[in-house]
């Protein structure tokens, strides 16, 4: 539980962007970027390693996205039934791929969203 994502850009990510190579870049920084959603920040820490971190952050909010990264990090932690019941709050079907593919699409997924959200905003 307590190894780091080692997803290099295209290893099971192919659908890399640049926000998310900028957010995997991120994972070397001290702390994560104040403009990112909890359950990017969720991600974030899980992405180096700290999944007592990952999780404590997505249990502080109570929308579809954190409930995503919480199956995902349960998942992670080999809890499958916990898992299940944040998979069905989040409404998605649990994951089939590796926890490296999963990772990468919540983290890609939330990233563009964000992006949209921004582009909206101008």
């Amino acid at each position: 539980m307590a190894t780091s994502h080692s997803l290099g850009a295209g290893d099971d990510c192919p659908m890399t962007t640049p926000e998310f190579e900028r957010f995997q870049a991120s994972l070397g920084d001290t702390t994560p970027s104040a403009d990112l959603s909890r359950a990017l920040v969720g991600l974030w820490y899980d992405g180096r390693g700290d999944w007592e971190a990952a999780h404590r952050e997505v249990q502080k909010g109570d929308g579809t996205d954190e409930a995503w990264v919480h199956a995902y990090l349960h998942r992670k932690e080999g809890d499958l039934a916990n898992a299940s019941y944040w998979y069905r709050r989040c409404d998605h079907a649990q994951f089939s791929g590796s926890l490296d593919e999963e990772w990468c699409q919540i983290a890609t997924l939330l990233l563009a969203r964000t992006n949209d959200d921004q582009a909206a905003e101008q």
